[in-house]
C-alpha cells in the first residue's frame, strides 16, 4: 500500500520538477529574440537552404540576354549545449537542519536560475558569433555593422554618434524599422542620460517586448534612432580584441559586445534556438545512503541563421559618462 506517509521522496520529486519548470517559462528570454526550429527534432546537423537576390540587366531590340541563375546556399545548425545540475538531500539534515524547508526551496530556485543565465549568456555569445571575423568591420551594402568606440578618446567609452552609425547600417542592408533592439551595457544608460530626452512614445511592437520578451535582469530604458534600447549585465566581453574601427582596428580594453538586431520576425532574427530538452528535474531514492537525489539536464543550442540584421558596437563597459 503507497501512502503520502511511505512514498515521500516520489511526491517531492514532483514538486521540485513541477517549480523549476514553471519558473523557467517566467524567466527566461523571449522567443522574440530568437527563430525556434521547432522541426531540428532528430539528428546532428540542420540544414536550412538560403536564396539570393536578382539583378537586372539591361535589354535591347533583338538581343539575347544572358541567362543568370540566382544565388542559392545552405547554412548547417547543431544542438551544442547540453547542461546539468545534481544534488541530493541526506536524511539526516532533513531530520535535524532548522528551517530546512527554506534551504531545501532556495536551492530549487538557484537550480532555475543557473539554467536561465547561461541559457542567456549563450544567446548573447550566439550573437556576437554572427561575426566569424571579429576583426572586421563586416561591411555590408557599403556600410560596416561591427564597430567600434575610440580608445583614444574617452577610454573607448560609448558615443551615441554609434548608434546612429547602426541605424544607417540597417537602413543600408534594408533592414525593416520596426523590430529594431539595441541591447547594451548598463554603463551606457549613464551617457544616453547626458546626452538624450528619454521618451515614452514607445511602438506596440517595443510595448508587447516589455510585457512578453524580456528576462529577470533586463531592461528597455528608451527608443532612439529607431532601436528599443534594452540594458543587460550578460553581454559579451571583448578584452584587448583588435575591433574595427573606420578604416581600421583599435585595441578596447574592457570591452563589452552590445548588440543591436532587428527581431520583427523569423524571417529577420539573426539567430535561431532549438531545444532537444527542455530544464527538467528527476528525483530518485538512494535507499543506501538514505538520501533522496535530483538531477537537472538541458540540451538545446543557437546558431546564425542571417548576418545582414544584425549588428555589433564595441565599448569599453568600465567607461561611465563623463563628470
Amino acid at each position: 500500500m503507497q501512502l503520502t506517509t511511505n512514498t515521500r521522496s516520489f511526491i517531492e520529486a514532483e514538486q521540485y520538477s513541477s517549480f523549476i519548470l514553471y519558473t523557467l517559462k517566467d524567466g527566461l528570454l523571449g522567443e522574440q529574440f530568437y527563430r525556434n526550429v521547432s522541426e531540428f527534432r532528430q539528428g546532428d546537423t540542420f540544414n536550412i537552404k538560403t536564396v539570393g537576390t536578382v539583378t537586372l540587366q539591361e535589354a535591347a531590340e533583338n538581343e539575347d540576354l544572358e541567362y543568370n541563375p540566382i544565388e542559392t546556399g545552405n547554412i548547417t545548425f547543431q544542438i551544442s549545449e547540453y547542461e546539468g545540475d545534481a544534488w541530493f538531500i541526506t536524511d539526516d539534515v532533513r531530520e535535524e537542519a532548522a528551517q530546512f524547508a527554506a534551504l531545501e526551496n532556495a536551492r530549487a530556485v538557484e537550480s532555475t536560475r543557473a539554467f536561465q543565465e547561461s541559457m542567456e549568456s549563450k544567446f548573447f555569445i550566439a550573437c556576437d558569433n554572427v561575426h566569424a571575423d571579429k576583426t572586421s568591420a563586416q561591411i555590408i551594402n557599403g556600410q560596416p555593422h561591427r564597430i567600434s568606440a575610440d580608445p583614444s578618446v574617452d577610454d573607448g567609452a560609448f558615443k551615441i554618434g554609434g548608434l546612429n552609425q547602426l541605424r544607417l547600417s540597417f537602413d543600408k542592408a534594408n533592414v525593416p524599422h520596426e523590430g529594431r533592439v539595441f541591447i547594451c551595457d548598463p554603463t551606457i544608460e549613464t551617457v544616453l542620460n547626458e546626452s538624450v530626452t528619454f521618451t515614452s512614445d514607445m511602438t506596440s511592437f517595443a510595448q508587447d517586448t516589455i510585457r512578453e520578451g524580456l528576462a529577470r535582469g533586463m531592461r528597455l530604458v528608451t527608443n532612439i534612432y529607431g532601436f528599443s534600447v534594452i540594458l543587460s549585465n550578460r553581454l559579451p566581453e571583448s578584452n584587448n580584441v583588435a575591433v574595427a574601427h573606420g578604416s581600421g582596428t583599435r585595441q578596447v580594453v574592457n570591452g563589452v559586445v552590445n548588440v543591436a538586431m532587428c527581431i520583427l520576425d523569423d524571417n529577420c532574427k539573426p539567430v535561431m534556438f532549438a531545444e532537444r530538452r527542455k530544464p527538467s528535474v528527476e528525483g530518485a531514492r538512494d535507499a543506501g545512503r538514505s538520501r533522496d537525489t535530483y538531477v537537472a539536464k538541458a540540451k538545446y543550442g543557437f546558431g546564425t541563421q542571417r548576418q545582414d540584421t544584425f549588428a555589433a558596437y564595441i565599448t569599453n563597459r568600465a567607461v561611465q559618462a563623463s563628470y
